[in-house]
């Protein structure tokens, strides 16, 4: 992908989307700015991850004048968490994770990542889902689990390519890298939409 002329800034400091850009050999610089996330408790459960990567794409470029003008793309994504209806986030402490994972265990949930490309005045916004089902895990390996990995920056309080996701996960149905975090094929080709037009 020709990117000559373009400044691509990653608004995320997941070190798991930065792996990912670099290993789709997109050039990149990452620049945050903090952002709640929250959402309008009304609001679909798709929207809520594309809502909150917009304020945090927004939030990016308000602060930096420099970002405004076509020759920049900004990326940034959020990542939730669903079992039934309820959004999952990031556990606040080890009896959280215990719980999020207990209730994860011999189930089905859903993962949803929000992405949003600014390009100057253009915006390009979805939500990718992957379904995953998780073999009935024990208490001993969720604890095991938690107190190694200490998955306390991590939405559903997994992830799932660590060893949970080695010994736990029975199936996933879609893109596997969307539940590392960002869609990344699916990036790179609006990604590239965004570089020709």
């Amino acid at each position: 992908m020709n990117t000559k002329g373009f400044r691509i800034i990653l608004a995320s400091q997941s070190p798991r989307r930065k792996q990912l850009l670099e290993w789709a050999e997109i050039p990149f610089e990452v620049m945050v700015q903090s952002t709640p996330e929250t959402y309008p408790p009304d609001m679909a459960v798709p929207e809520v991850p594309v809502h909150i990567a917009r304020e945090k794409a927004f939030a990016v470029k308000q602060k930096n004048e420099s970002l405004h003008h076509a020759g920049n793309i900004i990326i940034a994504a959020d990542t939730v968490v669903v079992l039934g209806n309820d959004i999952i986030g990031k556990p606040k402490d080890r009896e959280e994770a215990l719980d999020i994972l207990g209730r994860l265990s011999g189930n089905k949930h859903q993962v949803i990542t929000g992405v949003v490309l600014l390009k100057g005045d253009r915006e390009i916004a979805f939500a990718d889902i992957t379904e995953v089902w998780f073999h009935p895990l024990t208490s001993e390996q969720i604890a095991f689990y938690v107190d190694k990995y200490k998955p306390y920056d991590k939405a559903g309080a997994y992830a799932i390519q660590e060893w949970i996701g080695v010994i736990g996960i029975k199936s996933i149905q879609g893109d596997f890298y969307n539940v590392m975090g960002l869609p990344v094929s699916r990036v790179v080709e609006q990604l590239a939409n965004l570089l020709i037009s």
